[in-house]
């Protein structure tokens, strides 16, 4: 069984909770998450099985999508509900044309600074454990890109907007910068990503879902093929001497696609039509380079 699962994580899971879950029902060791989803936030997220988990990595490459609610006069410690609440402010004053006005500032290519309480790896320690322990956790800003913000609702003084970002996006800080823009504060009170690449929420099924669907024997509906994945990558289709060159890690040549740009990736297929490789463009060569094999 290879390929990958569209799930709607619930609030309140892992997303490791999640991956051990599958993993059950599939009865299949192979099974991994492409990018974690915290507890309280619930939405797409891919779960590779089998060959699937060899491109999990490029998952992510075409960005993300979310809804989130913000709520603008509180400050929490986490930058969201679950933590300690640090400071609060009037925001009685504050307006949707405020707010409206605020939000092309963070749009675009911008340094984001993640939040204390966040699974990034500090001499091999995620950040939130030695937060919890008291530690001093001195974090990077990090280069991230925010491509669209558009305000859904504004009731104050909870604002529900969508967000499409690059991935290392923290919404949560996001929630954060823009109530410190604002002078008034805010946290992050609720967030459903709606996308993760080419994986919607629409699209999507609940592990209750997946358990109906193992038990009547239909899973293969709800697989994705693992080449859907790299559906924006170049798709390069090989003959018999190219596929054979490929099976061995050989680089090959294909006059269809020799405009590609320097480490462009390409989606490989073999002879028989079946997803073989990822490769990347060598300009120097005026090559492709195999980088997997899943054949």
């Amino acid at each position: 069984m290879d390929g990958i699962l569209n799930i709607n994580k619930d609030l309140h899971m892992t997303s490791h909770d999640v991956v051990a879950k599958v993993r059950k029902q599939l009865k299949q060791k192979r099974v991994g998450h492409t990018g974690t989803l915290d507890p309280e936030a619930s939405g797409v997220l891919p779960i590779c099985v089998g060959q699937g988990t060899r491109v999990a990595e490029y998952l992510s490459e075409n960005g993300k999508a979310y809804q989130a609610i913000i709520t603008f006069g509180v400050v929490t410690d986490t930058y969201d509900a679950e933590g300690v609440v640090l400071r609060t402010a009037d925001t009685s004053q504050l307006t949707r044309e405020q707010i409206e006005a605020a939000l092309p500032h963070f749009q675009g290519d911008q340094l984001q600074l993640p939040p204390r309480y966040s699974a990034i790896k500090i001499q091999g320690q995620p950040a939130y454990k030695l937060a919890r322990a008291g530690s001093e956790v001195i974090l990077e800003p990090r280069p991230v890109t925010i491509h669209n913000l558009e305000i859904i609702d504004w009731s104050h003084p909870h604002l529900t907007l969508t967000v499409s970002c690059s991935k290392g996006t923290y919404i949560r800080s996001l929630a954060y910068d823009l109530g410190e823009y604002l002078g008034c504060g805010g946290y992050l009170t609720g967030l459903i990503r709606t996308r993760s690449g080419p994986f919607v929420l629409q699209d999507s099924i609940t592990l209750e879902q997946l358990a109906l669907a193992c038990e009547q024997g239909n899973l293969a509906q709800y697989l994705f093929p693992a080449d859907f994945a790299l559906q924006s990558y170049p798709a390069i289709h090989l003959d018999e001497a190219q596929t054979q060159r490929v099976m061995h890690g050989n680089s090959f040549s294909d006059p269809a696609n020799q405009q590609s740009a320097p480490g462009e990736l390409g989606r490989v297929y073999g002879v028989d039509g079946r997803f073989l490789a990822i490769a990347t463009w060598d300009t120097e060569q005026q090559q492709w380079k195999p980088r997997k094999v899943l054949a």
